[in-house]
């Protein structure tokens, strides 16, 4: 008798004996599923695992990159601590950054305002009472110089949450860098600069699918050769999580994301080796610990698969799926929110536990109001615990070898690929969008979850299980209601004391540029240069391309 039939043979009788006392001691739940849904097994055993160990598994650093993308991982360096910080002004939020460094932050996060989001200055009428709200407000040069005032760009490394006005935004910390004498070879960080998200989960868009995959593929073509150290892309499931997805729905529709960016740049031209080494990802992290770390396993050994076999990539690090985390938003509850502590760590430690290669923690309070500095304390200091006193980052990924996590990890991989292929039916990530595909897919999971919630099934501390009597909250960061008024003061200032010819002269080689099929990022440049505003270059662009207009869905 084998090995295999030997645990087989164990097995039946196992469950033949736990089965007898389950009539009168009934196990808690008659069914048992995880953060997604997906059933959980009563015991996990080498039954649950399948197939050759080095083909699926393998080692740290090596093809398919399951067990992470470095070789030693964290005993070379902890991930980079970056904590999601902006609001206000550029003032207010440089302070911010200052003192997140002083406190042992690794790298910055920048969070933009709505209006600079969406490409608007903060003296447009749509930006009425949304200036400095939900992030930093940057109308030109002038704010971004001020952001980053006293911060060395050749010392830190800066991430930016912006997607539709990206290459703006990325000129615009060129521009900064040049000023202080830092050569754009010598940046190091990161632009979101991902739409078809946006479509789908978030809403921060400006022009229409064709013209803004323009906008990124000129991107990934510049940076390569000028900014060869920036990750041109964070191909980002968070949001997509945020929205409702499950874990499957995360890695599958991020990663059909990613197909679709990168055949983009491929009909441009681009060598898939020359831009896929500097493509990045952005990952949730929610509640149940051992899915989440199964989830990242599974999105690294799936992107490898995709970039070997189906783009043809021969450099290894064009197969590495190298991400950045962020605890999950949707999380959090408004009610005890010190509980969000404990969400926020094990999150965290999910993330860590998964192979994240930067991270950012949650502050307690975000489910009221943007976070005050006791709460962004308590949250890095959440990842310095992990870091250096868990144990937890002293060997590459410790839960290899778990029956229940490869067992979890197979099963991501198998829906994802699923998924995958229906979009690929469906002629891609772009027509899958335009379909509704996608949309309806996150709007019936999150339908499911919350109907979990309501009718008790599921358990969210404190909002439908032990609950308590709370006053209304106190301490909360409220950002001056005349910040608005103060940044249009500004922006004002700027536009007088510019050359008014130099702007309209870029500007108008910008819309020249747009109408042919040029690489946008130099002329962008040219008019950031002169301090032409965010609002006044993404004009020109909505002139040329016009702007997306979504189909209403139900």
């Amino acid at each position: 008798m084998s090995d295999k039939e030997s645990l087989e043979n164990a097995l039946r009788d196992w469950n033949a004996k736990v089965e007898k006392p389950l009539a009168q001691y009934p196990e808690r739940k008659s069914a048992f599923v995880t953060g997604s849904d997906a059933p959980i097994r009563r015991l996990y055993t080498p039954v649950d695992t399948q197939g050759d160990y080095m083909e699926k598994v393998g080692l740290p650093g090596e093809f398919p990159y399951t067990r992470g993308v470095q070789q030693t991982m964290y005993r070379g360096r902890f991930w980079t601590m970056r904590q999601y910080a902006g609001f206000g002004n550029a003032e207010e939020s440089n302070a911010r950054y200052k003192y997140l460094l002083a406190q042992g932050q690794t790298g910055l996060s920048i969070a933009f305002d709505l209006p600079t989001q969406i490409g608007y200055d903060s003296d447009h009428p749509l930006a009425a009472g949304e200036v400095g709200k939900v992030g930093v407000a940057i109308d030109s040069l002038a704010d971004m110089e001020v952001l980053f005032d006293g911060i060395p760009l050749d010392k830190v490394s800066t991430s930016m949450t912006i997607n539709a006005p990206a290459a703006v935004l990325l000129a615009m910390y060129i521009a900064v860098a040049e000023k202080q004498g830092v050569a754009a070879d010598k940046l190091e960080g990161t632009i979101q600069n991902d739409i078809l998200k946006e479509y789908v989960a978030r809403g921060t868009y400006i022009f229409p699918p064709s013209p803004s995959m323009r906008l990124i593929t000129d991107i990934f073509a510049y940076c390569s050769k000028q900014v060869p150290n920036w990750n041109t892309i964070s191909i980002s499931g968070y949001h997509i999580r945020e929205a409702g997805a499950t874990a499957i729905q995360e890695v599958a529709f991020t990663l059909a994301d990613g197909i679709a960016y990168v055949e983009a740049a491929v009909k441009a031209g681009l060598d898939v080796d020359e831009f896929a080494p500097r493509l990045s990802f952005f990952f949730n992290a929610h509640n149940d610990l051992f899915e989440e770390v199964a989830k990242f396993r599974a999105a690294r050994r799936v992107w490898a698969h995709i970039m070997k076999e189906r783009f043809g990539a021969k450099n290894p690090k064009s197969m590495m799926l190298r991400f950045h985390t962020q605890t999950g938003g949707s999380t959090l509850t408004a009610q005890q929110p010190e509980n969000n502590v404990v969400r926020v760590t094990i999150q965290a430690l999910a993330a860590v536990l998964g192979g994240t290669q930067s991270l950012h923690t949650n502050s307690r309070d975000e489910a009221l109001a943007l976070p005050t500095e006791d709460s962004v304390r308590i949250a890095l200091r959440s990842q310095q615990i992990l870091a250096y006193e868990s144990g937890v980052a002293e060997t590459p990924d410790p839960l290899a070898g778990s029956y229940y996590v490869e067992s979890l990890t197979d099963s991501i991989e198998a829906g994802a690929l699923a998924y995958l292929k229906r979009i690929d039916d469906l002629g891609g990530a772009v027509k899958a969008i335009e379909q509704g595909f996608v949309q309806q897919e996150i709007q019936d999971s999150a339908y499911a979850w919350q109907m979990t919630v309501e009718k008790n099934e599921r358990v969210v501390v404190g909002l439908n299980k032990f609950q308590v009597k709370e006053g209304a909250p106190k301490g909360l960061l409220r950002v001056d209601p005349i910040v608005g008024e103060k940044q249009c003061a500004k922006l004002a200032a700027t536009k007088a004391k510019r050359d008014g010819a130099a702007v309209a002269a870029a500007l108008e080689a910008l819309k020249k540029a747009a109408a042919g099929s040029d690489n946008l990022m130099p002329p962008i440049l040219a008019a950031v240069r002169t301090y032409a505003t965010l609002g006044e270059i993404c004009d020109v662009l909505r002139g040329v391309f016009g702007e997306y207009r979504p189909s209403v869905m139900f």
